[in-house]
């Protein structure tokens, strides 16, 4: 852990409370204003100002005001408000984003491949899912956009968007500052400033530190582990000469300091193993013993020290000018990402898989150029695109004392010496560039009637390098055409491998949308969308052939083909005080991207290949509704069908895996058969998508009183948040052993504000402390060993936020 960074929170925590002192007093003496019952909700989904309701798109949108209200500061925690976004991170590195059960393929991440939702940020594209785990800044609004944008948005959408607004400059002056704390050493403190410097001239700045204690207790070292320590900070400068012209320069910088990630034990299942290669023998020939077989009882022994380090930022230029009878806008942006990662691949107390760390460095660069024009029968946008990518990443992987054991068989298991300090070292470098035109036309037929196509042309092109040189415990190096019985043993865990891949491909991408108007404020709309997601390239390591040679042909992997179909009705009504939407889709992907191992230990990570087909459809209802000043109430569910449509040769699970290879004729044995023969694929089609449950849901309530307290007017308030969602599928090929139960969670809160901006309340996070998993994975080498990630207890705590 940097202990600099440590013993610097307090300072840093002292700092940003005097901020929000100073904002707190002036609050509190401004105290009168009215309640607006009905507010008009803007959105940008359409690269221009709309009103939602207005818009033939499906997009859940999340005020600034409620994020803060729920907790919400990362996209994690923004799945509890938006029933068919999905998020599961292992670690930063390892983090999926989805939408629908689409978007990222579920396992460890590959640098080689592309997310499917996108994640932009003030109209800044963040090429690393990485982005989403970091604390949100001083967020305006939050549009999660359903369904491909790839006209719009890029390639990369083909599951959906998540578009982040932040509050700009002002040049009137603004404060506000924010103070939580809560049990487990919960603290976070957030500040903003804005104004004018000039008559043309504006800024912001904006700083924001989360700190708490682990959840989860390492015995062996004595210290809580999955813990937060999160620092962002963002300043922006406004330049305004004239009504016509707004420059606007930002700059972020956001750092990660935890001792973190780690899963624990959850419970075993049996392989086709033999089964003194079975999770039990080998613990009890290694004489180990987990701290506790019960998850929730949050213990483990791992014996690495690890750390979650990573770092992200930038800054871009954005240019809005108005020309002629639209805007030109121009965003210039430079984003970098760092991942200084320590982990434990084995999971467990014993030293397997000594060391395991892929530290990575990214620079991306990208370029838009669009022009938007809004007229009484015609409205559209055209613009252009470019991106340039490159990330390096050096690997290292070893392995330890107990490793022998874990692995071989016969007198080399009984001699850890044979793998003891076997290490592989890799480097890889990846350079990935994108170029795209595109263009999107709303032709008003009649005041009721629109249609409105887009398309998008996309060229990208990636190449990547990558080599893992094997050394001995001594050592001396593992190359291949060593016949020494140690040597092939040592290849057979880490081989020398070298890999160039490449890819280069044109896509086009497009979409047709047709809404009418059938009342003021009932508004239907149905989309076709073909559009898809660039192909990759394997960066992790290839597969290799009989003659331990990589099988060049996996180098890289095809784009996913998208068809899409939906239908959508918006309507309002009750005088525009409740909100109901409904949406109907159906996504079909060929040659869907996942993330595959076939057993070779040497494929650390697993490889990138292209399955058949998968489908995704199901509807979606969104619900909101506030009949008087004192009472609002919101409920938003989805049903979502994701299954694989044709996946002949996918990965088999634990329980179908670890025996002798089946050949031409032999028929596979039971799930579970120890010492079995096991198929060497399987065919999942129809089974389900990894990650996405049937039914979830999100849904809340808030009734609020005037009141005066110590002199100030202003509302007491209860409100209640609460999500569900039913179990899911947590691996790619669907096990018995890594099925997730269905959960529901509530939040609650109680406190007074004014309408000036003072508000203080109490809160309890999923208050009836339920005891569920956000994921589970597999131990290594198939012994049956499950891991999981407990979610959240209960945790309870107060905020005060002032603004002035």
């Amino acid at each position: 852990m940097n202990s600099t960074t440590k013993s610097a929170r307090p300072a840093r925590t002292a700092f940003l409370a005097l901020l929000f002192a100073s904002a707190a007093s002036s609050a509190l003496a401004d105290a009168a204003a009215d309640v607006t019952n009905v507010e008009e909700v803007t959105v940008t989904a359409r690269r221009r100002e709309e009103t939602v309701q207005e818009i033939p798109l499906a997009v859940s949108v999340i005020g600034g005001k409620q994020i803060d209200q729920v907790g919400a500061f990362n996209v994690n925690r923004l799945t509890q408000l938006a029933p068919t976004l999905q998020f599961y991170s292992s670690n930063p590195r390892n983090t999926s984003v989805n939408i629908r059960g689409l978007g990222v393929p579920f396992g460890l991440t590959s640098d080689g491949f592309e997310q499917g939702v996108g994640i932009y940020v003030d109209d800044v594209y963040n090429s690393r899912v990485a982005a989403a785990t970091f604390d949100f800044l001083d967020v305006a609004q939050i549009e999660v956009l359903r369904g491909p944008q790839g006209t719009l948005y890029g390639k990369n959408t083909t599951a959906g968007a998540i578009n982040i607004t932040t509050n700009q400059p002002t040049f009137d002056f603004q404060a506000k500052g924010e103070v939580s704390v809560g049990d487990l050493d919960y603290r976070q403190v957030k500040a903003a400033v804005s104004g004018p410097l000039s008559e043309t001239v504006a800024a912001r700045l904006v700083v924001s530190s989360t700190s708490r204690r682990g959840t989860i207790y390492n015995v062996a070292r004595k210290v809580w582990i999955n813990e937060q320590d999160n620092l962002g900070v963002r300043g922006q400068l406004l330049f305004q000469p004239n009504d016509n012209l707004n420059i606007t320069l930002s700059a972020d910088y956001s750092a990660q300091d935890a001792e973190c990630c780690a899963q624990i034990y959850v419970r075993t299942g049996a392989t086709q193993r033999p089964l003194a290669r079975q999770y039990a023998a080998l613990t009890t020939a290694l004489n180990y013993a987990v701290p506790s077989t019960n998850p929730f009882d949050r213990l483990t022994d791992t014996d690495v020290d690890l750390n979650a380090g990573n770092k992200l930022g930038g800054a871009s230029a954005r240019v809005l000018w108005n020309v002629g009878p639209g805007t030109l806008t121009s965003v210039t942006a430079w984003r970098f990402w760092d991942w200084e990662p320590v982990n434990d691949r084995d999971f467990l107390g014993l030293s397997i898989v000594a060391k395991s760390q892929n530290p990575s460095q990214q620079d991306q660069y990208t370029q838009e150029l669009r022009y938007n024009y809004t007229g009484e029968r015609f409205d559209y946008v055209v613009g252009a695109f470019a991106f340039h990518q490159r990330i390096d990443t050096q690997g290292t992987e070893a392995q330890g004392p107990s490793s022998s054991r874990w692995n071989l068989t016969g007198a080399l298991a009984s001699n850890p010496a044979v793998l003891n300090g076997l290490v592989a070292y890799n480097t890889q470098w990846l350079k990935s560039t994108s170029l795209a035109t595109y263009g999107q036309l709303s032709w008003k037929v009649t005041d009721a009637l629109t249609i409105q196509p887009g398309l998008r042309i996309n060229y990208d092109k990636k190449s990547g390098y990558y080599e893992r040189k094997v050394f001995d415990g001594q050592g001396a190096p593992v190359l291949y055409g060593q016949t020494d019985p140690i040597k092939v043993a040592q290849r057979g865990i880490l081989a020398p491998q070298v890999s160039a891949p490449s890819f280069s491909d044109t896509n086009v991408s497009y979409d047709l949308t047709v809404s009418y108007k059938a009342a003021p404020d009932v508004l239907a709309y149905a989309t076709y969308a073909k559009t898809f997601k660039t192909g990759g390239i394997n960066q992790n390591g290839l597969p290799v052939d009989a003659a331990g040679n990589p099988i060049t042909a996996a180098g890289a992997i095809k784009p996913e083909s998208v068809q899409h179909l939906e239908a959508g009705l918006k309507t309002q009504f009750f005088d525009r005080r409740a909100t109901l939407n409904v949406s109907l889709f159906r996504t079909e992907i060929e040659d869907f991207q996942v993330t595959v191992s076939n057993g070779q230990y040497g494929v650390l990570r697993g490889y990138l290949a292209n399955a058949g087909k998968v489908r995704s459809q199901g509807v979606e209802a969104e619900f909101n509704a506030q009949p008087t000043e004192r009472f609002r109430v919101y409920a938003n569910g989805a049903y979502t069908d994701a299954k694989y449509l044709k996946f002949t040769d996918a990965p088999c699970p634990p329980e179908l895996s670890g025996g002798t290879t089946a050949t031409a004729g032999q028929t596979p044995s039971a799930p579970g058969v120890a010492g079995g023969i096991s198929p060497g694929n399987c065919d999942i089609s129809g089974q389900r998508l990894p990650g996405i449950s049937k039914w979830s849901a999100s849904y809340g309530a808030e009734a609020n009183l005037p009141v005066t307290l110590v002199g100030h007017a202003g509302e007491a308030y209860l409100a209640f948040d609460g999500s569900y969602r039913s179990d899911f599928s947590s691996n790619p090929s669907p096990s018995a052993y890594t099925n997730v139960k269905g959960y529901a969670l509530a939040n609650f809160r109680a406190g007074f504000r004014t309408p000036g901006g003072f508000d203080v309340y109490a809160w309890a996070r999923n208050a009836f402390d339920e005891e569920y998993f956000e994921f589970l994975a597999l131990g290594p080498s198939n012994t049956g060993l499950v891991v999981g990630q407990p979610g959240d207890p209960r945790t309870f705590g107060v905020t005060l936020k002032a603004a002035y």
